[in-house]
């Protein structure tokens, strides 16, 4: 046996530990889309694959014989990349995900398919914003640029987004209830955009939102491949082995 992770969460890390403690033999891999991704205790490689062929031939080179896609939710290409690779390469294929989070008593969503729904759904006077949603899209939000954005970002980006007005907090989850109730106070936030990323280590916005009446627009998951999927680290290991 020698298993594959493709991570960037906390689920992955998780399992890192996991396999590294029972000695499975294993390779973690990061996309490299932030500056100081965290150590793991087993061998690691960062960057893409480049593409299916590329990972294809990369689960044949290195003999890997499981493949636990426990990427970002929101990771739609190098999931999809994930299944295509697997099936020609004749490889077991795990997704080790989060289930989505789901509207509580006091909520106030507006689920979106996508980013263009969730650019649309900005339309009118100028708001304070929290912008949730990663590094990858800032831009977009360019195409409503009346709002005042807080953008919450792993790194900070190399250059300014094109948004006239915005605002760059640094941080790295998991978040505490406390902490995100006083962002939202200081910064005099009116709305949230985010993506449905699931877990519990940024769902403390969705509970500060609830407690401040606050409406949030929720970017619902990218429909994806059938596949073979675990919530936990445990339903993973009895996978394995």
């Amino acid at each position: 046996m020698k298993v594959l992770i493709l991570g960037g969460t906390t689920e992955a890390s998780a399992l890192a530990r996991a396999l590294a403690e029972r000695e499975i033999p294993a390779l973690f891999s990061y996309a490299g889309r932030v500056s100081a991704p965290k150590p793991q205790p087993l061998p690691t490689r960062i960057g893409g694959f480049g593409g299916v062929e590329g990972l294809a031939a990369f689960l044949e080179a290195e003999r890997i014989t499981h493949l636990v896609d426990a990427t970002h939710p929101f990771a739609e290409q190098m999931s999809r990349h994930a299944v295509v690779a697997a099936e020609r390469s004749g490889v077991e294929l795990l997704a080790l995900t989060r289930p989505p989070w789901v509207p509580q008593a006091g909520d106030r969503w507006q689920r979106v398919a996508g980013l263009e729904d969730a650019l649309a759904a900005l339309t009118g006077p100028m708001q304070r914003v929290l912008l949730a949603i990663g590094r990858m899209h800032l831009a977009d939000f360019a195409a409503q640029p009346q709002h005042h954005y807080l953008l919450r970002l792993v790194d900070r980006p190399d250059s300014p987004p094109p948004l006239p007005y915005h605002t760059v907090t640094v941080d790295r989850g998991p978040f505490t209830l406390e902490g995100d109730l006083a962002l939202l106070r200081e910064h005099g936030i009116e709305r949230l955009v985010c993506k449905n990323a699931g877990g519990t280590g940024a769902a403390t916005k969705l509970v500060a939102a609830r407690k401040l009446g606050l409406p949030v627009v929720m970017i619902d998951r990218p429909a994806l491949p059938p596949r073979r999927e675990a919530h936990t680290i445990q339903e993973t290991l009895h996978w394995l082995v």
